[in-house]
């Protein structure tokens, strides 16, 4: 399972959308496919919409959470065009109904499509307010029955503090969803963190801004962080 948020994708001058970008991840995940891995994808949507950014407007937080889904599936079905682009084979599965461009998120169909080479691309979320994409993803990933959730950041790990605050801040190369938890780690959400832990899902957080690292974290290689069980 293959985690990004929709920040990775937004381009220096404000656009939602650094094409350039989302080409570059297709190739690697491309990459990724010729070799025989099987890809599930989740994908944020906070270069287009999200509740914390515009939380001082007068949107309530459901609509606005809705909001934040519908964003995840502008930035599925790009993802979906330029895989194809790339002659990937790839479906597009969204947990919120009624949108010819995506199908829904059937567990069922979904697996057939992975077994059968196919790169699938989750969005909608979990298809409920208050839930992240990080929920989404270790719950997809869950149901899914991945090895491994890859939490790509535009940071190379997990830190004891806010790195970018922080200049003294140590990254950990390994550490357990307990302490984690424990010592409020923010790398993703607590519900997200505590799915993990309970379903043994270990998550690699890592730098999906240096070309190479999504390969690398494919094959075991030391990037990032590892969090366990």
């Amino acid at each position: 399972m293959l985690k990004f948020s929709g920040e990775v994708l937004q381009g220096k001058e404000g656009d939602p959308i650094d094409f350039s970008v989302l080409d570059r991840l297709a190739g690697e995940i491309a990459a990724l496919h010729q070799q025989g891995v099987q890809i599930a994808v989740v994908i944020g949507g906070g270069n287009i919409w999200r509740y914390r950014d515009n939380s001082a407007e007068s949107l309530p937080r459901v609509q606005s959470d809705f909001m934040g889904m519908m964003a995840t599936v502008m930035n599925g079905v790009a993802l979906h065009a330029s895989l194809e682009r790339a002659k990937i084979p790839a479906r597009v599965f969204s947990a919120l109904g009624g949108m010819d461009v995506v199908e829904p998120y059937v567990r069922a169909k979904v697996l057939h499509h992975l077994e059968k080479g196919r790169v699938v691309i989750c969005v909608g979320g979990t298809g409920h307010p208050y839930f992240t994409t990080d929920s989404a993803a270790a719950l997809r990933g869950l149901e899914l029955q991945c090895n491994i959730l890859l939490k790509a950041t535009k940071v190379d790990g997990v830190y004891d503090r806010d790195p970018v605050k922080d200049s003294s801040a140590q990254r950990y190369e390994t550490i357990r969803f307990q302490e984690v938890l424990e010592k409020r780690l923010a790398f993703m959400d607590s519900t997200a963190s505590s799915l993990c832990w309970e379903g043994g899902l270990e998550v690699l957080v890592f730098d999906l801004m240096k070309p190479g690292n999504l390969s690398a974290a494919v094959q075991g290689l030391p990037v990032g962080t590892r969090v366990h069980v």
